[in-house]
């Protein structure tokens, strides 16, 4: 959801002018590095590259001084793949990956990232699959992309798991990964299980004798204590991490324990503390350069001056944190500074601009959405209509007085009608009621109808056949690997089909694996690919739950079952129209008028109602923006006019 915030202009420039100037001076201090050192680091470079560690460690020792330098890096990993070293490519795209983490630059960390993974994945290198897994789930998780989070880390513990005898490294990455659960866990609210990954991963710390994993964790157990109200413990949680801190050295755990710390004291009232704390860290976020915690120490400084009654410092510092999170796309901090500006209003009695805000807020993201912001929405809506009633009520009093005193005669003339208004006011709300509750029921008869398509029985049918056909056959391995496939579509299927609408990065994921399982059953001989255009962004756009997979079952069933020869299926996004993101799904199956001849021929037919369901869905989703959904069908023909396949063309409207 995009807000808009108010801030003098002069503040909101001279904020935007420093950290442009920040990151400038950055690249710059950087770029005069290389330049000043490249002749010894391109030394540095052949020599590695000859001797070809393979191990994160024996890296990390000859690299570790300039792992934060961009330019370096990016010039070990050219050089790196330019050799063929996927060991030292690998490396250098994951420090690159965390670079542009630290700097809230999250859809570039996570290229950065798989790139490194994808290396790792080539060289068969488990150790450093494990390690960018690890780090592919920590940005999923500040995207708050839950699922894709929790799936990386959960496959780097179980890479973790069949290794016999890891390395400190694997084992520092299966730290990290428990530390990653641990966190989606917090965010989901499900704390106790939080804080049982933070504690084990505590205990795996220590054996290593890894005092800034031991003091991280005591930092992120001091968060999930404070959530739940156990200031005291927290208290306890944050004073040992930033005690074992002293001993790292690390300015991010001093500045994320000694914020969690003054947060703490906050709820505990002692907001003078808090403040100097909050001052104290921010000139060292700051240096840090991560845009996220330079927002959430913003946004904490207005939260406790608002405690002070200090309106016109609140404001300033909640619009500063508001601004970056909208500028680095940081949407937990974007709600969470919607929220303090609806407190910060609601004590100024302005329930309208206060609700506003908190509509802003649950609009941001339901997922972070908790009932606190909900009774509070609930409770801000009932005050502010109870206010203008009252305020109605009372102005028809006046007026009635007035009246009375003037037209005595007409006094049960005006009794009859102001019945009759409140009868009819009454008979409209009844009416607009019933309405909303159809409104609403239809869209839930169109959630279950679309879940039963995309479940249906014939395709779990098979899918189980195919199951049973690899136990009978002994093929253990074919088997296991069709289930996990299966059980993993069905479980997305589940998850996406309670929610309106996703990004389109986990549709995609969807109908990869669809695809993937209905291809085991046509012999691998499906060519299926996905095309997306440079310019979108699939893990920003949003589209209806489980729509494109009513298209490709069509193709897949009347276009290519009954084609000889060559089969494909290309599934196309991009962006031809201003407020529309285009999906086009080819194929060069027998074409829609063979395809119904065939059908007509066969005695058991394949009822299909996945289209039409999906109609309904595009309609009823459109309606929140001002262009409607279009839906083509192309038949396309060879040089001789005959059917060569059947082009859909989908185009779905956006922000």
């Amino acid at each position: 959801m995009s807000i808009r915030c108010k801030i003098p202009c002069s503040t909101s420039f001279f904020f935007k002018t420093s950290l442009v100037f920040c990151f400038s001076i950055t690249l710059f201090l950087n770029e005069t590095n290389a330049q000043l050192n490249g002749k010894n680091f391109r030394e540095t470079t052949e020599n590695l590259i000859s001797k070809a560690p393979q191990s994160y460690y024996d890296l990390d020792i000859a690299l570790k001084p300039i792992q934060r330098d961009t330019s370096l890096m990016r010039y070990f990993a050219n050089a790196s793949a330019i050799a063929n070293y996927y060991v030292g490519e690998s490396y250098a795209l994951n420090m690159l990956g965390i670079a542009y983490r630290d700097y809230a630059q999250y859809g570039k960390a996570i290229k950065l990232h798989q790139l490194a993974l994808d290396t790792a994945v080539k060289n068969n290198n488990t150790e450093f699959q494990i390690y960018s897994l690890a780090m592919l789930s920590t940005v999923y998780r500040q995207t708050v992309a839950i699922p894709s989070a929790l799936d990386c880390a959960q496959t780097a513990i179980n890479l973790a798991e069949t290794v016999e005898q890891p390395s400190k490294d694997i084992k520092r990455s299966l730290n990290y990964s428990l530390n990653s659960i641990g966190h989606i866990y917090r965010t989901l609210g499900e704390f106790d299980l939080a804080i049982a990954n933070f504690r084990k991963s505590i205990v795996l710390e220590t054996e290593l004798g890894n005092n800034r994993g031991i003091a991280t964790n005591y930092k992120d157990i001091g968060e999930c204590l404070e959530a739940v109200g156990e200031l005291e413990e927290a208290l306890e949680n944050y004073e040992k991490s930033l005690a074992l801190n002293e001993k790292v050295g690390s300015s991010r755990i001093h500045v994320e324990a000694s914020l969690g710390l003054a947060h703490t004291y906050v709820h505990q009232g002692k907001t003078e503390e808090a403040l100097d704390i909050f001052k104290s860290i921010l000139e060292i976020s700051e240096d840090l350069g991560d845009m996220k915690i330079i927002s959430e120490i913003h946004l904490n400084i207005g939260w406790a001056q608002i405690q002070n009654n200090n309106i016109k410092e609140a404001n300033s510092h909640l619009n500063k944190g508001l601004e970056i999170a909208k500028k680095y796309n940081l949407i937990t901090e974007m709600e969470e500074a919607y929220s303090f500006l609806a407190d910060l209003w609601a004590t100024q009695d302005d329930f309208k601009k206060s609700k506003e805000f908190f509509m802003k807020a649950s609009q941001v993201e339901d997922s972070i959405s908790n009932d606190r912001n909900k009774r509070y929405v609930a409770d801000l809506i009932t005050r502010s209509e109870t206010d203008k009633k009252n305020n109605q009520i009372q102005v028809l009093a006046k007026e009635n007085e007035i009246i009375n005193l003037k037209l005595r005669r007409n006094q049960n003339t005006l009794l009859v009608s102001a019945l009759l208004i409140c009868l009819f006011t009454l008979l409209l709300y009844i009416l607009y009621r019933q309405t909303q509750l159809k409104s609403d029921k239809k869209l839930l008869t169109l959630e279950q109808s679309m879940l039963r398509s995309q479940m249906n029985p014939h395709f779990l049918f098979n899918s189980l056949n195919s199951i049973k056909h690899y136990i009978i056959n002994n093929e253990q391995k074919n088997a296991v690997q069709y289930l996990n496939k299966f059980s993993k579509l069905v479980r997305k299927i589940l998850e996406s089909s309670s929610v309106r609408e996703i990004p389109l990065s986990e549709e995609l994921e969807t109908v990869a694996l669809y695809m993937n399982i209905e291809n085991i059953r046509f012999s691998n001989e499906i060519n299926f690919k996905i095309i997306v255009d440079e310019d979108i962004d699939p893990y920003i756009i949003r589209i209806p739950s489980l729509i494109l997979q009513p298209f490709l079952e069509n193709a897949l069933w009347h276009g290519l079952s009954s084609k000889e020869g060559e089969k494909s299926i290309v599934l196309q996004i991009s962006k031809e129209k201003k407020g529309f993101i285009n999906i086009a799904i080819t194929d060069n199956g027998v074409g829609r008028e063979i395809a119904e001849k065939l059908k007509e021929s066969k005695v058991l037919k394949r009822k299909s109602v996945g289209i039409s369901i999906t109609k309904e869905r595009l309609a009823n989703f459109s309606k929140d923006y001002q262009n409607n959904f279009e839906l083509e069908i192309h038949d396309l023909f060879d040089s001789r006019g005959e059917a060569s396949g059947t082009r859909v063309i989908l185009n779905i409207p956006t922000i």
